[in-house]
Formats: C-alpha cells, sequence, structure tokens
C-alpha cells in the first residue's frame, strides 16, 4: 500500500484558477450586506470598495457598464445590499465579488436616487414657486407629450373630446419608460417649444411602479421643463405618485385625466366604460411587459458573460495605471531632490566664492605687509641712527674738530703716522678741521708730543 502518493505540483496561477473555478461555480449570485469603505472612482468609470461588517471585510469591484445603471451615488459609510458573483483576482491572489445591481439598505435604490436629486434641485431655486407660470385659460391649442399607445394618451383625448371636441391637439409620441425614454421626453420639450404652436403642454404617461415611471425623475426631464417658454403640466401615474416632473412643471396634475380637466374646464363627457376599459387593457399590457422583461432579465443573469476576461484585465490596468502613477512621482520627486542637490554643491564649488575668498586673502596679505613694512622702516631708521653716532664719533673730521691735524706727503699724499718717514727739509700737508696747510720739516724730534702726557 502506498502511503505517499505521488504528488502533484502547481503553479501559484494554477492554483489560484482552480480557486477561481471553485468560487465561480459555486457562488455564481450572491447577495451581501454591509458598509461601504475604502471607495474609489478612478477615471476608466468603474468602482472599487470594500464591503464590510463588525468581522469581516471583502473587496468588490463594479464594472463601468454595470456602474452606469446605479440611479443614486455610492457614498463610504452607505449601507448596500449588493448582488454579484464570487470570484480570484489573481494578480493579488484575492477573493472579491463582481457587483451586478447593488441598492441601499432598507431604502430602495430608486428613492434614494429621487431623494438625492430632489434635494439637488431644490438647491438651486428648480421647484421655486416664484418661477411657475399660469396655465392659460382657455387655449386654443394643446400639446401632448406621452406614449400614443398608453393609458394617459387614451384619458387625456376622452376628457377633451368630451369637454371640448374641437380643441386643436398636437400630439407628440415617445416613449415613457426604459433606456433613453427621458431623453426622448425632453427632446420633445425643446422641439414643441420649437415649432410655438401650443398654448400648454401636458406631459405625462399613466400609473406603473417607481421603476415604470422613473423616466420622470430624471435630472434631463425636469430641466427641460424647467427651461420651457410653453407652460407645462405634468401628469405622471396616479395621486399618490409624486415625481420630479411634478415638482418641476408649472402646474402638477394627479392622473392624465385631471389634467385634461384642468386644460379643458368645461365640455361634454365620454362613456366611462369606454375609458375605463382602455384603461384597464392598458395595464393589462404593462403588466404583461412588466413580467416579460422580469424574465428576460433572469435569463439574462443565468447566461454566462463572455466579458469576465476583459473585466478582469479592465482591474489589472487600473492597478498597473495606479503604480505607474505612484512611480512616475516617486521618480520626479527623487530627481527634484537629485537636482537641488547638485545646485547646493555647484554653488560651492562656485568661483565666485573661491574668487572672493581668495580676493579677501589679499587683501589681509597687503594690511599684513604693509604693517611689517612700516614696522622694518621703524628699525631701520632706529639702527640708522644708531650707527650714525657710531660714525659720528669715529669720524676723522670729529677728531679734526678738537684741535688735531692730519700731516701727509706733499703731493704723495701719503699720510705720515711716524717721525721716522720724516725728512728734515721735506714739504708735508697738514689737514685741518676748517682747510690745510703746507709746511716744511725744519726740527725732527721722537718721543711723546709736547703736550699730551696723561
Amino acid at each position: 500500500m502506498n502511503l505517499f502518493p505521488e504528488k502533484r505540483i502547481l503553479t501559484v496561477s494554477q492554483l489560484t484558477a482552480l480557486v477561481r473555478g471553485v468560487l465561480e461555480e459555486n457562488f455564481e449570485h450572491v447577495w451581501v450586506e454591509g458598509e461601504i469603505s475604502n471607495l474609489a472612482t478612478p477615471t476608466s468609470g468603474h468602482l472599487y470598495f470594500t464591503l464590510k461588517d463588525s468581522g469581516a471585510t471583502i473587496r468588490c469591484v463594479m464594472f463601468k457598464g454595470m456602474a452606469k445603471a446605479l440611479k443614486f451615488r455610492l457614498q463610504d459609510g452607505m449601507r448596500i445590499v449588493l448582488r454579484g458573483r464570487l470570484t480570484v483576482y489573481d494578480q493579488r491572489g484575492e477573493y472579491q465579488i463582481l457587483g451586478e445591481y447593488l441598492e441601499p439598505q432598507g431604502f430602495g435604490a430608486l428613492q434614494l436616487a429621487f431623494q438625492q436629486l430632489k434635494e439637488r434641485l431644490a438647491k438651486e431655486g428648480l421647484f421655486a414657486d416664484k418661477r411657475k407660470r399660469p396655465i392659460p385659460l382657455l387655449p386654443k391649442t394643446v400639446g401632448i407629450i406621452t406614449s400614443p399607445t398608453g393609458a394617459a394618451i387614451h384619458d387625456i383625448l376622452n376628457v377633451m373630446g368630451r369637454r371640448h371636441a374641437e380643441l386643436h391637439i398636437v400630439i407628440y409620441p415617445v416613449r415613457v419608460q426604459g433606456d433613453g425614454a427621458a431623453a426622448e421626453i425632453a427632446a420633445a420639450i425643446k422641439d414643441m417649444n420649437s415649432l410655438g404652436e401650443a398654448d400648454v403642454l401636458i406631459v405625462g404617461r399613466g400609473g406603473g411602479s417607481l421603476e415604470d415611471l422613473w423616466s420622470f425623475n430624471e435630472e434631463v426631464v425636469a430641466r427641460a421643463i424647467a427651461a420651457s417658454k410653453i407652460p407645462v403640466i405634468s401628469a405622471v401615474g396616479h395621486e399618490v405618485d409624486v415625481s420630479i416632473a411634478d415638482l418641476a412643471a408649472d402646474l402638477r396634475a394627479p392622473t392624465p385625466s385631471a389634467a385634461a380637466e384642468l386644460v379643458v374646464s368645461s365640455k361634454a363627457q365620454l362613456a366611462a366604460d369606454c375609458s375605463a376599459l382602455t384603461q384597464r387593457l392598458q395595464l393589462a399590457l404593462n403588466r404583461t411587459m412588466d413580467r416579460a422583461w422580469s424574465r428576460l432579465d433572469i435569463a439574462k443573469l443565468s447566461l454566462k458573460n463572455p466579458e469576465i476576461l476583459i473585466e478582469r484585465f479592465m482591474q489589472r490596468v487600473d492597478d498597473l495605471q495606479s503604480s505607474a502613477e505612484a512611480a512616475l512621482a516617486e521618480l520626479l520627486a527623487t530627481a527634484g531632490q537629485a537636482v537641488a542637490d547638485n545646485k547646493s554643491a555647484l554653488l560651492n564649488c562656485s568661483p565666485q566664492q573661491r574668487i572672493a575668498a581668495a580676493s579677501e586673502h589679499q587683501s589681509n596679505l597687503a594690511l599684513r605687509s604693509q604693517a611689517a613694512m612700516l614696522l622694518r622702516l621703524e628699525a631701520a631708521g632706529k639702527a640708522l641712527a644708531v650707527n650714525s653716532g657710531r660714525l659720528e664719533a669715529l669720524s676723522p673730521l670729529s677728531i679734526l674738530s678738537r684741535g688735531y691735524a692730519v700731516a701727509r706727503k706733499y703731493p704723495e699724499g701719503t699720510t705720515v703716522r711716524h717721525v721716522e718717514q720724516l725728512v728734515k727739509g721735506e714739504a708735508i700737508e697738514l689737514i685741518l678741521a676748517d682747510g690745510s696747510a703746507h709746511c716744511s720739516v725744519n726740527i725732527i724730534s721722537s718721543g711723546k708730543p709736547y703736550g699730551l702726557d696723561s
């Protein structure tokens, strides 16, 4: 019996792929609640955040396609319920949730989006009473912006036909729910203003869920209503339904039928059964369509998304971009510090500083040289005075001035120092302190001179 079966060695990538496969297969659709933290919204349009509770955290990613469908804005600290699938981000070896849908916990996503937009537009004064325009008492032409197949158009036409069959009506057909419906409604309001035929506009649709009525809660519709030069009556859903369009309009009607009654104050009524049957048919059609859309959404969720691999690379691109930006910032900071250090070193080695130091040293040497020269001259002067005194004491002229004379043979000029050098009758010259005299030797005697005894 082999107690040690042959081991199978996996690479990190292989192991990570196996773990990812297990997670994606067994946790394809999960609902998780928690609090948002570390929310990041890069330029790619993806959303990155952490979902946490008191005991754990998990990373979450919602890619651009899903994030664009959100009706409200995510914020740190917001508690949400998230639907998604578990997977593994290979580069970090972390498991995470790829979000497909989320809503605020305890408060529907559409209700939160409605409240956020309502508060923002109210701060701008878009709902102020002073902006409301009066509805004309007897309009000649009424513009109706709604679905051509909905219950609202039938209700409005029924009421107007009963009350005023000759009234001129201009219908601008638009979609009133689904993607792009809000943009169509806003464009229709602008076009009706450009035509300038209508005296008043009715914008609305029949009843439905908050999702069905959401096109009339879009900002683009509210701004188009506020910018309209033609007075606008909003007639969305039932009396209990209040939309952003109702708040921005010049007048809110509780229902489309009520809107027609407000525009046309007196005319005959149509048969109630026809209106009721039409409304019931439309409601049944709406319910059928809603169920069909729900089944389609469920079918879409059950399909494997071919963009999963692309999404992983999108997340990797965001990570690499963040790393590159951080590395570039660090490189620039290091280069800046190096430039500053080199600049400081160049300033320390600048020839100007060395020239200034040499100039200062030269000035110091000049001062020292001048002081030394003065000292030398002073010492030389003193030595000269001493030597002059000594020379003066030893000078023959000084001796002569005391009464002595120098005898020299004439004309040879030989100095006579001893009597032996003299010859009787010889001519000599006596050098005195103030002149000379020529004499002849008459007597020669040896011994000490007369008068010079000590």
